[in-house]
């Protein structure tokens, strides 16, 4: 069971291997992302930085494939972007919770700050949308699991997308 998916581009960081696995409960991460997925570099790094939790960095269609294949896992997966999320759910695979955590600008791509740590394009507004619907019309937003948790339409309309 995929029991909390977060959309981080930073991936893992130590916010996320204590403070979010202790909070979810999950039995390991899974980093999602077809091009983290093909960089050696990244595949060694991010467990380093997991602090001994178990993690497997694989591709969208690999991460769908081992979410089907193992049910009773408790899982959090950490997708680099939202379209990553996206397919994800539209696997049809059944997911407790997401939430948007935090996209740092992308160089040469026009973004506008949402908040202080989420930047979003306009094509990135018509993914998170897309994942909206999916849900019943509700996303939310916590960048720690100290934050309040914010409605993330809300912000996206805020900020004009």
């Amino acid at each position: 069971m995929i029991k909390h998916l977060r959309i981080d581009n930073r991936l893992i960081h130590g916010q996320v291997a204590v403070t979010w696995m202790n909070s979810i409960g999950a039995d390991k991460i899974i980093v999602c992302n077809d091009k983290v997925s093909m960089d050696p570099i990244q595949k060694m790094a991010l467990p380093m930085a997991a602090r001994g939790n178990t993690v497997y960095v694989l591709s969208i269609a690999d991460t769908i494939k081992y979410a089907q294949e193992h049910p009773d896992e408790t899982m959090f997966i950490i997708c680099k972007f939202p379209s990553d999320a996206l397919a994800v759910m539209e696997s049809g695979l059944e997911i407790a919770e997401i939430n948007v955590g935090n996209a740092a600008p992308i160089a040469g791509t026009q973004y506008v700050m949402v908040t202080k740590s989420i930047a979003v394009t306009k094509e990135d507004a018509e993914v998170y949308r897309k994942i909206a619907e999916m849900r019943g019309g509700v996303l939310t937003s916590r960048l720690t699991t100290q934050n309040e948790t914010e409605n993330f339409l809300n912000l996206l309309n805020k900020s004009g997308l």
